[in-house]
């Protein structure tokens, strides 16, 4: 989702996070809670075991707005400096389409997805191919880049 979070050299200002209690529901369109989804890998308490956990993780942190954890997960061969979240985008429903690959036995994944957002009284959808690696030494799955679909 690197449509709505651009790059800056400059200090970014903090965007306020958004609570989510560990008994709500998930952001990311389970129906899980999210202490139980995608809350303990934000808290670091466990790690996504596939790239669609990933993928789905990162909504919620874009949800969330929790900046640290979408650079966390992030290849630093395509990670960015920073991130500057927009306070007034509100991601509204994630919708996965598709996804190749990114198992428990694969070094490599896909993920097709369809993001939903609401910002100033508009709506919109943005659609993404995104791709995830294996980090090397501990395993874990980081999203490398992604090709916006319209």
């Amino acid at each position: 989702m690197s449509r709505r979070a651009r790059n800056r050299s400059a200090a970014p200002r903090r965007a306020a996070a958004v609570a989510v209690r560990p008994a709500d529901p998930c952001p990311c369109g389970t129906g899980r809670t999210y202490g139980a989804c995608c809350g303990r890998f934000h808290a670091g308490s466990a790690e996504a075991a596939t790239a669609e956990q990933l993928m789905r993780s990162r909504y919620a942190a874009f949800a969330t707005r929790d900046a640290a954890y979408l650079l966390r997960t992030w290849h630093p061969r395509t990670r960015p400096a920073a991130l500057d979240l927009d306070d007034k985008m509100r991601w509204t429903g994630l919708e996965i389409t598709g996804t190749s690959e990114g198992s428990a036995f694969h070094a490599t994944g896909t993920v097709t997805f369809r993001a939903h957002w609401s910002a100033g009284g508009e709506t919109g959808v943005m659609a993404e191919h995104s791709r995830f690696t294996r980090a090397e030494g501990n395993g874990a799955w980081l999203y490398v880049d992604g090709d916006v679909r319209d």
